[in-house]
């Protein structure tokens, strides 16, 4: 105990995992990914409750991309299971599991314009063209970018990209959106206003978030409950690094499992 009365150290990962599990819209059960001999993620375990916005940090290298693209269907794990309200997702390619991503390097077409960029994921799934019209107009008001329909990528700076990326991700009302540090290559400056943003965003549409960082600013991002689970090497370093986020302020960061090696 330390002199506030508090374990300095949280209870353990599985029992932490087992006391969640029954409420759980997401639910990562003991997953594994090896590429080649080289294994990457090892009997990873998560789970979020629906509306919940959690950050996995952890250094590069410790398996965070990974976990999130075998929950979007870019990856399949060697062992374990991926369960949205109770549904397997393994059997589902990724355009059936009503996943949004976000990733680091925005990803836009450069021959779209900012709309048809937007309204991509909305063509492809077969909407009127009436209402694909009013969610690309919705989206690019939420995200501040409604004067800038007939633009195209180049002519837009990396925040406005980003922005851009963040509102095809979730013109197709998606159950869960995912974000690959989607703030990594921006300026500092930037990179402060677009995380408010996001969770100002994330918190007005209620979306399951799960959001991938290795910047230990960049986790809690306000003072809303936001659980942050950090990923490391081996153990010794994830107690080391639930202690300093404990001394700093107090707020419990869980950690569910070792990542990698």
């Amino acid at each position: 105990m330390d002199e506030h009365g508090r374990d300095p150290v949280p209870r353990s990962a599985h029992s932490l995992y087992e006391s969640l599990t029954h409420m759980a819209f997401i639910d990562l059960t003991s997953l594994d990914k090896s590429f080649g001999p080289t294994p990457v993620v090892r009997d990873f375990n998560l789970a979020l409750s629906q509306g919940e916005f959690v950050s996995l940090l952890g250094p590069s290298g410790c398996g965070k991309t990974t976990v999130l693209r075998m929950v979007a269907g870019f990856e399949t794990p060697d062992s374990g299971d991926i369960l949205i309200e109770g549904q397997s997702l393994l059997r589902q390619r990724a355009n059936q599991r009503q996943i949004g991503m976000v990733f680091q390097s925005y990803a836009l077409f450069p021959n779209l314009t900012v709309a048809e960029n937007v309204a991509f994921g909305l063509r492809v799934a077969k909407l009127a063209s009436g209402e694909i019209e009013r969610r690309v107009d919705e989206m690019l008001e939420l995200v501040g970018l409604g004067t800038m329909k007939a633009r195209y990528p180049f002519q837009l700076s990396g925040g406005q990209q980003q922005r851009i990326a963040l509102a095809r991700a979730i013109a197709p009302r998606p159950r869960v959106l995912l974000l690959d540090e989607p703030l990594s290559a921006l300026d500092a400056k930037i990179r402060v206003a677009l995380r408010t943003e996001i969770r100002t965003i994330q918190r007005q549409l209620g979306i399951t978030t799960l959001f991938v960082t290795h910047d230990q600013e960049e986790a809690p991002m306000d003072r809303m409950p936001i659980q942050t689970y950090v990923m490391e090497y081996n153990d010794e370093m994830v107690r080391e690094a639930i202690q300093r986020e404990l001394d700093r302020d107090g707020q419990v960061y869980y950690v569910y499992n070792r990542v990698s090696d």
